[in-house]
């Protein structure tokens, strides 16, 4: 889990502090670290930081969040963060960031949601994106829902453009 003055922390504060400058709230899964980060940057820009907690974690909600939303499962707490997200931006992460990605790029190229802007930020991402396209184009399939990015300013730039529109 990234602390402070580690790049991946310091990465999703910067990317908070923008959003908060574009008048974006923000809502994360809840916790430390990344989750963290995110919310103290929107926060100290003046914005909401919402999360969205599961009970299974046994974990304390980080300080920054200003609304808390509990749920009993995590299925019912990825459908929430999914309903509550205008836009998505995946930063680094292990599997259930990777589960949470997998079921918004799932909802919108099976039409189960209207169409939202996704941005994912660095290497690992951009690997897995390119290699689900490949998949995704053979099966004849809505390409391209997703933007790569390799600066987290332009992450965040991409995702208040498509807002604003």
């Amino acid at each position: 889990m990234p602390l402070p003055g580690e790049e991946e922390y310091e990465t999703a504060y910067r990317l908070g502090r923008l959003l908060g400058k574009n008048d974006l709230n923000v809502c994360t899964g809840g916790y430390a670290g990344i989750m963290e980060a995110v919310s103290k940057g929107a926060v100290e820009e003046g914005m909401k930081a919402i999360g969205i907690t599961v009970d299974l974690f046994r974990s304390t909600p980080n300080r920054f969040i200003t609304k808390e939303i509990k749920c009993d499962t995590l299925l019912e707490r990825i459908d929430r963060l999914i309903a509550a997200g205008d836009a998505y931006i995946v930063l680094r992460g292990g599997t259930g960031t990777l589960v949470e990605l997998a079921m918004v790029w799932e909802y919108l190229n099976k039409g189960l949601m209207t169409q939202k802007p996704i941005a994912v930020h660095g290497s690992l991402w951009q690997n897995i994106i390119g290699e689900m396209e490949k998949r995704i184009s053979f099966e004849k399939r809505k390409t391209g829902l997703i933007k790569t990015f390799n600066e987290i300013e332009e992450c965040a730039d991409f995702i208040v453009r498509q807002l604003q529109n």
